[in-house]
């Protein structure tokens, strides 16, 4: 029997239980009937992480990505789920023994955006008053924005998408602005909400964002062909040189640690970039590599390996290492 008439005809998808995380598995449930029609059913089962518990505290300071991803592990393992839907973002880049990355879906728009209070006219962040108050809880964010934009003053903000723009409009609160990956907003219909996108001369964005990780059982070949057939070959190219880089560097999520990059299909040419940079914005390294993909595991997850020696040889490691979170105010 082939692979294909293995495929069974219900398929169970996990993921988180916020809005945006609810939209991303239904996404990668529509996609997975659409690709396999014999497939009768693709319930989603919503679930609180330890990540969305906490909301007091800069994620930070109390842990790194198993924060999103452990309570959905532990029903993979229990075979309650077949397929567990991520942002890839908040993703480990080495998995706990017994999982694996099964594949990752077209990339939405993976830049950084400024999202104004409601009402606001400025037109970019250097028209900002001295002392303007910008919500993050991105060390990466606020770290690349500090070099550039050393008269702004940064506060964590944190909650769901819809309570982080109710907290940035009360007319009582600080914030002039917050930052957020565009593409939650995309996926929530919220883009009238973005009020321009940041590039790299301003934001490197996160390893990952704006693409979704498949997480799966090790070992579990039905499952895997599905992921194979729903990945999308740009988006995987990326994001596992992205991955490689930071999984080289030793970097978690809290660390500020940028990409970007893009794949060209027709040459097979993958140019990635790579930014490392001190909390305070004082230490700033960036630099890119190109490299030709044959071999999408192979080489995508050289790239990443060439690119942090090279950001290695400026540096990048002494930064890293300096880093106290607890200084971090």
């Amino acid at each position: 029997m082939s692979i294909e008439h293995k495929v069974p005809s219900i398929i169970s998808v996990g993921g988180r239980s916020s809005a945006l995380a609810v939209i991303q598995s239904e996404h990668v449930a529509e996609l997975i009937k659409k690709t396999f029609p014999h497939i009768e059913e693709t319930p989603i089962t919503k679930y609180k992480t330890l990540g969305d518990n906490v909301l007091t505290k800069p994620l930070y300071s109390f842990g790194g990505k198993a924060l999103w991803t452990k309570e959905l592990e532990d029903k993979l393992e229990n075979k309650e789920l077949d397929i567990v839907v991520h942002s890839l973002k908040d993703m480990p880049t080495t998995l706990p023994q017994g999982f694996v990355l099964g594949g990752i879906t077209k990339r939405e728009d993976p830049s950084d955006c400024v999202v104004l209070k409601a009402g606001s006219t400025y037109k970019s962040l250097s028209e900002l008053p001295q002392d303007s108050v910008i919500g993050t809880s991105s060390v990466r964010r606020s770290a690349q924005l500090k070099k550039l934009y050393p008269s702004l003053k940064f506060e964590s903000v944190r909650g769901n998408l819809v309570t982080r723009l109710r907290k940035l409009d009360d007319p009582q609160s600080p914030f002039a602005c917050i930052i957020l990956a565009s593409a939650g907003l995309i996926r929530q219909g919220l883009t009238n909400r973005i009020s321009f996108t940041l590039n790299k001369d301003e934001m490197y964005h996160a390893v990952g964002q704006g693409a979704l990780g498949l997480e799966i059982r090790q070992n579990d070949p039905v499952m895997q062909h599905v992921c194979d057939m729903i990945a999308d070959k740009e988006a995987t190219v990326c994001c596992l040189a992205e991955r490689s880089l930071m999984r080289s560097l030793e970097g978690g999520c809290s660390v500020p640690i940028g990409v970007e990059s893009s794949f060209n299909k027709d040459t097979s040419i993958l140019t990635i970039h790579g930014c490392v940079i001190s909390v305070d914005g004082t230490e700033f390294i960036e630099a890119s590599i190109e490299k030709f993909i044959d071999d999408v595991n192979m080489d995508s997850n050289e790239a990443g390996i060439l690119l942090s020696a090279k950001l290695c040889e400026l540096g990048a490691k002494e930064i890293l290492e300096s880093i106290r979170f607890d200084d971090i105010k």
